[in-house]
């Protein structure tokens, strides 16, 4: 699923949805190694953790990392995990979607509905300040998904965004649509939190429970699934050449919401140079930064 819940102050609203230079990432670390990079701004630690993480534990931790990236007393974190089997429900649940309560159920800040997670389901939390990076959150949201198809393409996955249906999006070996992967963030303060699940080898019948985001009409799956074998670690190796292209989308976005900004001299110059988020988005990023000036 695709899909945000964004918090500026007081105010809530849902909505769906190169190389970095001098950055550098270095393999994942399993928790308790993270990985630290020094000497500038736009460094990222990434951590791995080994078995099954508890969901509530999950959501505990990044609330308070969320705080702490906030106010710079924690770096930026990739987080990759797995969680035991379990449905979460967003901010646009509709209770008729949970078909069966196999598992435990959570409730989440995010937005969206439901979604499942388990064994064999690589789930990515990406912890990022977007005030230093682009304060425009249909850029982020696009600049994820497109990380996440990058790292498919490295398995000769061809996935790709869908229009009109959220989600991560590829052909089954019986050439039907399916999806793979889901994307679901929430950002206060334009800090974010949640990220990404990527099917690799999970069982497929878990997600009978749900309605998966909402949509009926396609069925999902997973890289064992399209006769792909892979492991967890496997796909995190892929996350990484590819991560530098995510943050250098995310820097080309943000400079092209500066250029046009109303009144800017570049405007013209630079209209067809911007990426494909849109023009408009940066007449909603300038009302997002009053917004949050007032918080």
């Amino acid at each position: 699923c695709a899909f945000i819940l964004y918090q500026v102050g007081f105010y809530t609203l849902s909505t769906a949805g190169g190389n970095l230079c001098r950055s550098t990432v270095n393999r994942p670390h399993t928790t308790g190694r993270r990985s630290a990079h020094s000497g500038h701004s736009m460094n990222v630690d990434w951590e791995v953790s080994e078995g099954l993480t508890s969901y509530p534990d999950a959501l505990a931790r990044m609330e308070s990392l969320q705080t702490s990236i906030r106010e710079q007393d924690a770096p930026e974190l990739i987080w990759l995990l797995e969680h035991p089997p379990l449905y979460t429900g967003g901010t646009s649940a509709d209770p008729s979607e949970l078909l069966s309560r196999q598992f435990p159920v959570y409730d989440t800040g995010r937005g969206g509905r439901y979604t499942y997670h388990g064994p064999g389901q690589r789930v990515g939390y990406v912890m990022l300040d977007l005030a230093k990076r682009c304060k425009d959150v249909r850029c982020f949201v696009h600049a994820l998904e497109g990380w996440v198809i990058d790292a498919l393409a490295e398995f000769e996955v061809q996935a790709y965004r869908a229009d009109g249906r959220i989600g991560i999006w590829c052909n089954t070996r019986h050439g039907r649509e399916a999806k793979i992967g889901a994307i679901g963030v929430r950002i206060r303060r334009w800090v974010t939190m949640h990220g990404f699940a990527v099917n690799i080898n999970p069982d497929l019948s878990h997600f009978g429970g749900i309605v998966p985001c909402g949509i009926a009409e396609y069925p999902v799956t997973s890289l064992a699934d399209l006769g792909i074998s892979a492991s967890l670690s496997d796909f995190d190796t892929a996350l990484l050449p590819t991560f530098p292209r995510f943050l250098n989308n995310l820097a080309k976005a943000d400079a092209a919401r500066i250029i046009f900004l109303p009144g800017s001299p570049q405007r013209q110059d630079r209209r067809r140079d911007q990426p494909p988020c849109g023009r408009r988005a940066a007449c909603r990023a300038q009302a997002e930064d009053r917004d949050r000036e007032l918080a």
